[in-house]
């Protein structure tokens, strides 16, 4: 059987935000923070967590966490070829305006980068209505 390997695209948006780096890390890294924004329901057991839309549920495994300024999580649908794969929220702070902003990185198959863009700007606006930062 014959499968095409198709390499997905890398691609990073950047959010200003108008909250604290705290305060947002709270909301990226935490199953009762992301479930407020970024799914319907988020569970987790140490470094596995389960992401709940409806009645779709996907698993990640978080691969990089560093409090208040990075965390990574990588897909786990038990499939290989996505072992390269992550989604990773990093905040930013600029040294001389505080500037806060949050800079998502994902990976996208070629003909939907527009579509995960636009699904990112999404969900980046009801995390900025939740904060009250939008």
């Amino acid at each position: 059987m014959f499968t095409s390997m198709s390499k997905k695209t890398f691609f990073s948006v950047e959010y200003d935000f108008q909250a604290s780096p705290q305060l947002l890390y709270q909301y990226l890294s935490t199953p009762s923070g992301l479930s407020e924004w970024f799914a319907d329901n988020v569970n987790s057991r140490g470094e596995a967590f389960l992401f709940i839309w409806d009645d779709t549920e996907e698993k990640a495994k978080l691969i990089q966490n560093k409090s208040n300024e990075r965390i990574r999580f990588q897909w786990d649908n038990g499939e290989e070829d996505d072992a390269d794969y992550y989604f990773e929220f990093k905040i930013e702070v600029d040294e001389i305006t505080k500037d806060v902003s949050l800079v998502v990185s994902d990976f996208a198959d070629e003909d939907e980068l527009d579509e995960s863009k636009l699904l990112w700007n999404s969900l980046i606006f009801d995390l900025k209505q939740v904060l009250g930062s939008a």
